[in-house]
């Protein structure tokens, strides 16, 4: 439910600049008019007398004088103060009135709510804030309608397979033969997948079951990936080149490690196309050791290369689909590396596309 700009707040912003106004003021006037009245009232009496003039009647111009400058001098002061105060409120309101109704549009879920930059510093950092906090919302409002609208699909499309196979084994119009048994376990299995995958998502999410890194061979763990991928390599025509270094002692958790390389390597095989190549390669860093793995083949767009490690995010979404992916896969290489302390990148030309990760070196 929307609610009503809170004016009566800045009013009382106001009000309160104001009193503060008066108050500075009535205090500064206060205390020149006390030392005036004490000091300038002798000064002033003593040369009166000095001129010829009684005491009494000194004393009394003085009082006349003084009197009339302090009356008009307050009413200007109090006055200036007022002005200053409302000009200095609304300057302070506006600013502060667009965060609080950016503020009100968000939680009513317009996450593309943002606010001007303006007035002073804080203010302006202030707004800076506001509309970070509304840009990660939006997109983690846009990645959560992906992930349903994704998710959904990936259930579909085997479940409707499942149910047509079921009702025409039902029905009597297909014959239950070791095809169809094939056909019916392979969507089962693919369900089966999806159903890990989401599991790896959720456990990697967990922070407090975070494997904890220790001290490995990259080479030895290179090997073993390529040589388990070898197989599919070579039953799609695609050349596998390895270039690395040995040792290369590095900090990760085997299990983990070994399902990044998996998934890199699937990822590759998925997109390379027949006679095409996938080159593995390591090198050592400074502090971190590099893992690149290159295929040929057609490259991913720039508009989508920023977001290939998102959760079910596809650069072409049936062109992806019909290759089998679901999307998860470099999402959880990223989850993974980055819970060891590395980090995860995509790098794409017209022909060719590399996707890398580093690790700390041991």
């Amino acid at each position: 439910m929307s609610r009503a700009p809170a004016t009566p707040g800045r009013r009382g912003l106001s009000l309160r600049i104001a009193l503060v106004a008066l108050a500075s003021a009535g205090v500064a006037i206060g205390i020149l008019a006390v030392g005036v009245w004490l000091v300038g009232g002798e000064t002033f009496a003593r040369l009166m007398v000095e001129s010829g003039a009684s005491a009494d009647h000194a004393h009394a111009m003085f009082d006349h004088s003084l009197g009339t400058v302090l009356i008009v001098t307050i009413v200007v002061a109090a006055v200036a103060s007022i002005i200053l105060a409302l000009v200095l409120s609304r300057m302070l309101a506006r600013p502060l009135a667009d965060v609080a109704a950016g503020a009100r549009r968000v939680a009513e879920g317009d996450y593309a709510a943002r606010v001007p930059r303006e007035g002073a510093d804080e203010l302006v950092s202030l707004a800076d804030s506001f509309n970070q906090m509304a840009a990660s919302l939006e997109e983690g409002e846009r990645l959560r309608r992906d992930l349903i609208a994704n998710t959904a699909h990936e259930l579909r499309t085997p479940l409707t397979n499942l149910e047509g196979y079921l009702e025409a084994l039902r029905d009597g119009v297909i014959r239950p033969e070791a095809g169809t048994y094939d056909s019916l376990l392979e969507e089962v299995e693919r369900l089966a997948r999806l159903a890990r995958s989401l599991d790896d998502l959720a456990e990697g999410d967990r922070a407090q079951h975070r494997a904890a890194p220790v001290e490995i061979d990259l080479a030895v763990q290179l090997g073993a990936a390529a040589e388990l991928a070898r197989p599919t390599f070579e039953s799609k025509g695609i050349e596998l080149l390895r270039s690395w270094p040995e040792p290369l002692p590095a900090r990760a958790d085997p299990d983990q490690l070994a399902q990044v390389l998996a998934n890199l390597l699937q990822n590759a095989v998925r997109y390379t196309p027949q006679a095409g190549r996938v080159t593995v390669s390591a090198e050592m860093r400074a502090d971190t050791l590099l893992v690149s793995v290159v295929n040929s083949g057609e490259g991913i767009p720039a508009a989508d290369l920023a977001h290939v490690f998102e959760r079910f995010y596809r650069v072409e979404k049936s062109r992806d689909r019909a290759r089998g992916g679901a999307g998860i896969g470099l999402a959880i290489v990223k989850q993974l590396v980055e819970g060891w302390g590395g980090r995860v990148g995509a790098e794409s030309d017209p022909d060719r596309t590399r996707f890398w990760f580093s690790l700390p070196r041991a």
